[in-house]
């Protein structure tokens, strides 16, 4: 197939195809490139996806990237892929806002440890994408960068914070992002955005040269379109084996716990069929569902808790960062960052021990069961400009509180896209990976 007197689209083609024709030669990364970066241009005055594009490094990595495919010395599945960064993540030289005015002037002097491994496996890095300020939010609708739109449906937000990440994505503006997850923050926009979203197991992945929002929850993950690229991604950034072993019979094997606290949340109805649709689709392939109770969990209370915990964690970075009067930061994040500052010792302490005090109750539910399935988020995306629903996390920061792997995966929907995700114990990122390679199975 000779992908080019054909007029293709370059930024259309799949991954698997894509490999095949670098391999053949009947495409080089550096046409590949150059499609996207076009794409960019063209797509940039709607969906403010971006905050830098970083053409000319990339067309230098596109160049390595085909004489390695050229001499047959390619370093893997992902040499030659697009990539972008949420722009929390540092690459040398290149600007690293936070989604901030504050750091508007920024260039790191070295690269974070998780994108120098994805640079290392051959990826074309496009540039940074742009989130909700200074991670704490949930739209994207940035006061100093612009507005992000979900390629989906325009006028509608992308989620947040890594909304830039999934919008990129979804629009086939590059095959892979990386966001960071504080309460949601990968998996919402993906979920938003019809995207797959991953995080894996709190301190797998090293955090060094990510701008901080709350320690104590952030983690860092890819978004990708398909389950072989996200778990080609993640298995590169957790330094694993290609995660591909789970054969079809292994959803019969599945023990799949269904909570039932997600009854305490109003789900929308799209989101309920698309729930209900997943689980009949796992017993049609064999899994076990069974019924069961986290102890301690409350969804509203404990995404309450994990949001003080991120006001205050966040104010104490932004308040060393930038100085006590906060310059560069909006009114309303200045505000919740002095009320987060503000939270006396003692509350932080009964937040603090309700969290552990659930992380600790949590962790016998796993004894009886491989992964539990909930909802990702428990409505659609919905316009910018509209009241933001206060439930959006309450699913979502489940996994950031126990410190567990969480995958994100689109279900069958008539309208706009929606989401359910499966969280697996502390350490079993590869098996999320191996069902995030198989998930096309699951709508056979």
């Amino acid at each position: 197939m000779d992908f080019l007197d054909r007029n293709e689209d370059l930024t259309l083609l799949d991954t698997t195809t894509l490999r095949s024709a670098y391999e053949s030669g009947e495409v080089t990364p550096i046409a590949v490139t150059e499609a996207h970066l076009v794409k960019i241009q063209q797509r940039t005055p709607a969906l403010h996806a971006f905050i830098h594009v970083s053409g000319d490094s990339a067309m230098r990595q596109a160049e390595a990237s085909a004489e390695r495919w050229r001499r047959g010395k390619a370093f893997g599945p992902l040499d030659g892929l697009m990539l972008t960064l949420k722009d929390n993540i540092d690459v040398a030289g290149m600007p690293c806002t936070a989604g901030t005015a504050a750091f508007a002037q920024r260039r790191p002097d070295r690269d974070a440890s998780l994108y120098r491994r994805l640079r290392d496996a051959g990826m074309v890095l496009l540039g940074k994408v742009t989130m909700h300020e200074a991670a704490l939010g949930a739209t994207t609708d940035n006061p100093v960068y612009g507005r992000c739109m979900n390629p989906v449906r325009d006028g509608f937000t992308p989620g947040g914070s890594s909304g830039g990440s999934a919008a990129a994505v979804a629009d086939h503006l590059c095959h892979l992002s990386v966001g960071t997850d504080t309460m949601g923050s990968v998996r919402i926009p993906a979920a938003y955005c019809g995207a797959m979203g991953f995080i894996p197991t709190r301190g797998r992945l090293p955090m060094d040269g990510v701008i901080p929002l709350s320690p104590t929850l952030d983690v860092a993950g890819p978004l990708a379109r398909t389950g072989q690229d996200l778990a080609h991604a993640a298995a590169c950034l957790l330094g694993m084996q290609a995660p591909f072993a789970l054969p079809d019979r292994d959803w019969q094997t599945l023990r799949v716990g269904i909570p039932r606290q997600v009854d305490q949340v109003a789900l929308a109805s799209d989101v309920h069929a698309g729930w209900r649709q997943t689980q009949q689709a796992l017993e049609a392939h064999g899994a076990v569902l069974c019924s069961i109770d986290l102890p301690g969990w409350s969804p509203a209370s404990a995404r309450l808790g994990a949001f003080l915990l991120s006001e205050w964690e966040g104010a104490d970075y932004w308040l060393k960062a930038i100085g006590t009067s906060l310059p560069g930061l909006s009114p309303e994040l200045q505000k919740m960052f002095r009320y987060g500052a503000a939270i006396a010792e003692e509350k932080r302490e009964s937040v603090r021990s309700f969290l552990h005090g659930l992380r600790r109750e949590s962790q016998a539910i796993f004894s009886g069961i491989d992964v539990l399935l909930l909802p990702t988020t428990p409505g659609t995306a919905f316009p910018h400009g509209a009241v933001v629903p206060p439930n959006q996390a309450d699913f979502a920061c489940l996994a950031n509180i126990l410190g567990t792997p969480a995958l994100s995966f689109p279900c069958p929907s008539e309208g706009l896209p929606t989401s359910c995700q499966f969280l697996a114990p502390a350490g079993q990122d590869q098996r999320l990976l191996s069902l995030a390679s198989r998930l096309d199975v699951l709508w056979r």
